[in-house]
């Protein structure tokens, strides 16, 4: 490992910014790292739900099990491309199965639920530690960064819950509404037989998309906890710079011998021996102290801080030795005890109680009939006049003069040839009784959707199946042309019956 040729700047940072630098190096390699991700685990998955498939849940929680497992492909990924040593896609993939020999079975039990996954990893997977020497190694590493590993790893867990939920919710805004019409999603959520396998897979499939994009990242950040670490540790950003200053004073430093030994020839070697005294320890005591009192030894500097008044300066102040304020404090102070001042504190003082008074008043006027509600005693208002009953809705006509006396005979009669009119009639039946026999408030830019929203909050369980069936054959036809079948004349006309025994439209 030649820490010269990484790809990072090594330098101590904090927990945070150390894992900022994680989710950097997972951008920097993102397609490698995606892409290698995919091409083992998603094959895993699909096996699982193949093998398991009336089973989701158990191959849900098997192939999340196996994420240690998988993890160890981008933890060596990023070790390579660390020190400038990016594999290719062919090589990541291929050097997975060597990746899973050391202390696997340790990775899937008792080290599984570990918060410190990611953190710790590298400790057996980059340098071979096991045993005593990793729980020694591990004891070390884990004095300053565990609570940030922890971190980690609980943050993801509430992002991976988070980002399936929102595939799911990003999933069913993009059905149809006339799909979602005919669904019944208590009915789904209840269900134990295979029609509702499907849904249960589809969410399975989502998360296994979101750690596509995700795991890769999460390894990353533990992968840079663990590098800072070592940097804080053995000092990795001063080996840098010896080495730099090495590389630099190799360069020079023969050069620089031949100046010397070039400059000690153009002396006399008699007069030199002659100038040579011997030097006392006493001298040489004198000589290394007048040295260590210069650069670069020492350096003095001068440096003005703010300091508490119990502390005793360095330098004599005679300034303000008196305990008298400043002049241009006294002056502020004087300033704002003149008259000029005083007025601007009493326009302040009458700004600030009118906009009081004035939000008081705009709640007031806000809340007035909640306020002539609870706090008022005079009599409540009449209420205002019913809004107009629509006469059309979907361009049916829905008034009582336009429908025949028995709905459900009639709608018999034209079934046989004339379907279409014979569904509408139900319809229009249906609309002209929800507005005037249960009065729901409907619109004319309703839709189907909402009509059915409205018979809901009646609470009328076998009126809101009626209505769902009718919905479903009449959009059926009126915006698929599918004839629904011969058995539903029968049901709906003897459901209608049941429901509306007067007969007629009120």
């Amino acid at each position: 490992m030649r820490l010269s040729d990484a790809s990072v700047v090594i330098r101590p940072r904090t927990s945070w910014e150390a894992m900022d630098l994680g989710v950097l190096m997972a951008r920097e390699h993102r397609l490698l790292l995606m892409s290698s991700w995919a091409l083992v685990t998603l094959p895993v998955f699909a096996l699982l739900t193949a093998l398991l498939w009336k089973s989701p849940s158990i191959a849900m929680f098997v192939f999340w099990w196996f994420k240690p497992a998988f993890d160890r492909l981008p933890l060596y990924i990023l070790s390579k491309a660390l020190f400038g040593e990016t594999p290719t896609l062919k090589q990541a993939v291929r050097q997975w199965p060597r990746l899973l020999k050391g202390q696997l079975l340790a990775s899937l039990t008792w080290r599984r639920l570990s918060l410190s996954r990611s953190f710790v990893m590298p400790v057996s997977q980059l340098e071979g530690l096991d045993g005593d020497a990793r729980q020694k190694r591990l004891g070390v590493l884990l004095q300053r960064n565990a609570g940030a590993a922890r971190w980690l790893t609980t943050i993801g867990v509430h992002l991976e819950i988070g980002l399936w939920f929102g595939c799911m919710a990003l999933f069913y805004l993009f059905i149809p509404q006339q799909v979602e019409l005919g669904w019944n999603w208590q009915r789904l959520a209840l269900a134990s037989n295979s029609q509702a396998l499907w849904l249960e897979h589809l969410s399975n499939g989502f998360y296994a998309l979101i750690l596509v994009f995700w795991e890769p990242i999460y390894v990353a950040c533990g992968f840079s906890l663990y590098l800072n670490r070592r940097t804080v540790l053995e000092a990795w950003d001063l080996e840098l710079v010896f080495r730099r200053l090495r590389q630099r004073l190799s360069t020079v430093a023969s050069s620089a011998l031949l100046v010397v030994g070039l400059m000690l020839l153009s002396f006399n070697p008699p007069a030199m021996a002659d100038s040579t005294k011997p030097l006392s320890p006493q001298g040489a005591s004198q000589s290394i102290k007048s040295l260590m009192e210069k650069p670069p030894f020492k350096n003095p500097e001068t440096v003005t801080r703010y300091r508490f008044g119990e502390e005793k300066p360095a330098i004599k102040n005679k300034v303000h030795s008196d305990g008298k304020l400043p002049a241009w404090l006294q002056a502020l102070l004087d300033s704002l005890n003149s008259n000029s001042f005083k007025h601007v504190a009493q326009g302040l003082e009458v700004l600030l109680w009118s906009l009081l008074v004035a939000g008081v008043a705009i709640g007031i006027w806000r809340y007035r009939d909640w306020l002539h509600t609870f706090v008022s005693r005079r009599r409540p208002r009449t209420p205002k006049a019913a809004k107009p009953v629509p006469t059309q809705l979907f361009g049916l006509e829905l008034g009582a003069e336009t429908l025949p006396d028995d709905i459900a005979s009639t709608a018999e009669q034209l079934w046989a040839t004339q379907p279409r009119e014979a569904l509408g009639l139900l319809y229009r039946g249906l609309l002209s009784r929800l507005l005037h026999d249960f009065n729901l408030p409907l619109k004319s830019a309703d839709t189907e959707g909402q009509v059915l929203g409205h018979i809901h909050q009646l609470q009328q369980p076998q009126l809101l199946a009626f209505s769902d069936e009718l919905t479903q054959h009449w959009q059926n036809l009126a915006y698929g042309h599918q004839l629904p079948p011969a058995s539903a004349r029968l049901k709906l006309c003897s459901d209608w019956r049941a429901l509306f025994s007067s007969g007629g439209a009120k």
